[in-house]
């Protein structure tokens, strides 16, 4: 399998993914619409080992949006690339950073209980008020 390759808006911060990624959930929580400025974040599940960064971990800076969960940005352009809540072994990518052209499917949108009131959801995938069941 060809490595998945993603990036910062500034080309500062860049990754690689070992392996695929399987299916993208998009995510309408207040937090995440609050993060990424916009009516929902598109988010994968990344399992530790095959994320690798190659240039740029100097920029990345953290912030705790809740318990235990740190949101990993570029320090100089503020494009959020990953999450990662302690004691886990994967991490969330966000999927505006990917680089490389990929046909994922789409698994559901998760809390819709926040979504934006100004944001009509057409979309033929499951959604959840909150997290998935």
């Amino acid at each position: 399998m060809t490595p998945i390759t993603g990036s910062c808006l500034c080309n500062q911060v860049t990754y690689t993914l070992i392996n695929g990624i399987e299916e993208v959930v998009h995510c309408h929580c207040q937090t995440c619409r609050k993060a990424h400025a916009a009516a929902f974040s598109s988010v994968a599940k990344i399992m530790d080992k095959d994320f690798e960064i190659h240039s740029g971990i100097e920029l990345l800076k953290s912030y705790e949006s809740s318990p235990g969960k740190q949101r990993y940005f570029c320090s100089n352009c503020g494009s959020q690339i990953y999450a990662k809540k302690a004691g886990t072994a994967h991490l969330v990518l966000r999927m505006g950073t990917v680089d490389t052209n990929l046909t994922i499917p789409e698994r559901c949108h998760i809390w819709l209980s926040d979504k934006a009131s100004w944001y009509q959801l057409n979309s033929d995938i499951p959604g959840h008020d909150e997290f998935e069941p």
